[in-house]
């Protein structure tokens, strides 16, 4: 397994023996989940369900961590789930901060204009971190290796599958051992070439497009600030568009457009990426290869995410171009949107309309995600005379013209995406002027002691300001007991005494009320439980 070609090697691992005592006389064993696909998607899903208790097995393919240039974008909203998960504070510590973003165009210095991924401030999480994906995944491994319930398997790959209404079996080779595991859910985290869609005659929908990319990963020692530094029609890449982000290690990755008709293999080539570097970084700068390689992308996903027992998430169910960090991020909000889900459905079957949910909400996610990438991309890369009419005047425009630098796209970064419409929202019967509606996604607040999220513990909870509703089996969090610093956690709920939020396990509202009876709460839970009752 380790000598796949075109698969760098971070980590060597080693392959996981077969272990025999696990399976019944047919040569199966059993689980309640089983997780094909050891990247950062099905390593977080695992955490969450096995922290849930849930007994998981993940299936790697690979044995070995993985290298080479992959994701290094990390936004709050996954750092959110990564911090109620327990790991976020280590991908910090790691990662390089960064929350500003620069826009430059032409052979000016200044930039165009900037912004701001954390506008809201006041809240444990940066707007982004930039870390390597296989020092995320180190991460993830480590959280996922002290859990007796989860078994991570490293060169077991899945070669077949029988699914059926009450789960699946999937057929397993690890070196020249083969058995089967027959699970009650599978989740196929698998990439973009995902084996399991392919076993299932599946495929996607959607748009490929016609350019290309260099990615140039260079090691340099530079003080340089903390930010995403974009060009429109540098001067070392005319008529193109380049891309700067700084990682750890004295690591930084370099995008560099290239246009559709090109030699792939010359592009790669030293010499060639060489001049693209130095025009970049400057003549001086001395600098070492760590990884180059050109790309093309897609927008594109499947119809479905659910098929009967067999779910999709991440790469495996949706693409989008990197511009705006919201590949890997959207496959991360895909895990925690579903853990919550499978944990209930395992407990109480009568959920099922909960997987359900997941398909509609993931779908939006991933639908939002691809229109954000579409117009990224379609305005850094117009591909007719009329779009590039558009984009050079907005560009110009934008110059001298506040307005119009907000129709500047150099790719609109991934942000949690909101559900207002999904069935399990209890819509609002009160008028309100501000606060968070159903659907959306809660906000963090400072308090005297630590933060609110600390107290969302991936259950559901009832976030109170003053009168305490005791419903059972609901954790009640009264924002007056927690001394919010500058009463900034009521001002963004925009409770007030009597008031109270009804906080989904994935930290999303789904009800709000400005005096709520206890009967209320009770029917919002169960709506939002999936009508279990």
């Amino acid at each position: 397994m380790a000598n796949i070609p075109d698969i760098p090697v971070w980590r060597e691992v080693g392959t996981t023996p077969v272990d025999r005592s696990k399976f019944d006389n047919q040569s199966t064993e059993h689980s309640e989940v089983m997780i094909v696909g050891g990247g950062p998607v099905g390593l977080t899903l695992a955490l969450d369900l096995g922290l849930k208790g849930r007994k998981v097995i993940i299936l790697n393919r690979l044995n070995f961590v993985a290298a080479g240039s992959k994701a290094i974008c990390f936004a709050k909203r996954t750092l959110d789930i990564w911090d109620r998960l327990g790991v976020a504070e280590k991908m910090i510590e790691k990662g390089v901060i960064w929350n500003v973003g620069k826009v430059f165009c032409g052979d000016d210095a200044e930039p165009l204009y900037q912004f701001d991924m954390l506008p809201v401030k006041g809240q444990k999480n940066p707007g982004f971190i930039n870390l390597q994906q296989y020092h995320a995944e180190e991460i993830l491994i480590e959280a996922v290796n002290k859990l007796d319930n989860v078994d991570l398997r490293w060169g077991h790959e899945a070669v077949g599958l029988n699914a059926r209404d009450d789960g699946a079996e999937i057929s397993v080779r690890s070196g020249n051992e083969s058995y089967a595991i027959d699970a009650q859910w599978v989740v196929a985290c698998d990439g973009s070439r995902s084996p399991i869609r392919e076993m299932l005659g599946l495929d996607f929908e959607g748009r490929v497009f016609e350019d290309n990319f260099l990615i140039a990963d260079v090691k340099f020692k530079q003080q340089r600030p903390s930010e995403r530094w974009f060009w429109f029609d540098p001067p070392f890449n005319r008529g193109q568009s380049a891309l700067l982000h700084k990682q750890p290690d004295d690591v930084w990755r370099l995008d560099f457009q290239l246009g559709w008709d090109i030699d792939r293999d010359a592009c790669t080539k030293p010499e060639n990426v060489e001049p693209l570097v130095r025009g970049m970084l400057g003549d001086g700068v001395e600098f070492s290869e760590e990884w180059y390689s050109v790309y093309t992308f897609q927008c594109r996903r499947m119809k479905d995410f659910v098929h009967g027992r067999v779910i999709f998430a991440g790469d495996s169910a949706h693409l989008v171009s990197p511009f705006g960090a919201r590949g890997c991020n959207g496959g991360v909000a895909d895990a925690d949107n579903l853990a919550w889900k499978l944990d209930a459905v395992l407990d109480d079957p009568t959920r099922k309309s909960l997987i359900a949910s997941y398909n509609y909400e993931a779908v939006v996610t991933a639908d939002e995600n691809i229109l954000n990438s579409t117009r990224s991309t379609d305005f850094m890369t117009p591909k007719s005379a009329l779009s590039t009419a558009f984009r050079d005047a907005v560009l110009e425009l934008a110059k001298y013209n506040e307005f119009a630098r907000p129709f500047v796209n150099s790719g609109r970064l991934s942000t949690a995406v909101a559900y207002p419409e999904t069935v399990l929202n209890t819509p609002n019967t009160d008028v309100w002027t501000s606060g968070i509606a159903p659907g959306h996604p809660a906000l963090d607040a400072p308090l005297s002691d630590g933060w609110l999220f600390d107290h969302f513990d991936g259950h559901f909870v009832l976030l109170t300001a003053g009168d305490t509703i005791d419903i059972e089996g609901l954790k009640t969090i009264d924002l007056d007991s927690l001394s919010s610093v500058d009463g900034l956690a009521e001002q963004r709920y925009d409770l007030e005494k009597g008031g109270a939020y009804l906080i989904r396990p994935d930290q999303y509202v789904a009800a709000r009320w400005q005096n709520p009876s206890a009967a209320q709460v009770v029917k919002a839970l169960n709506k939002a439980k999936g009508g279990c009752r």
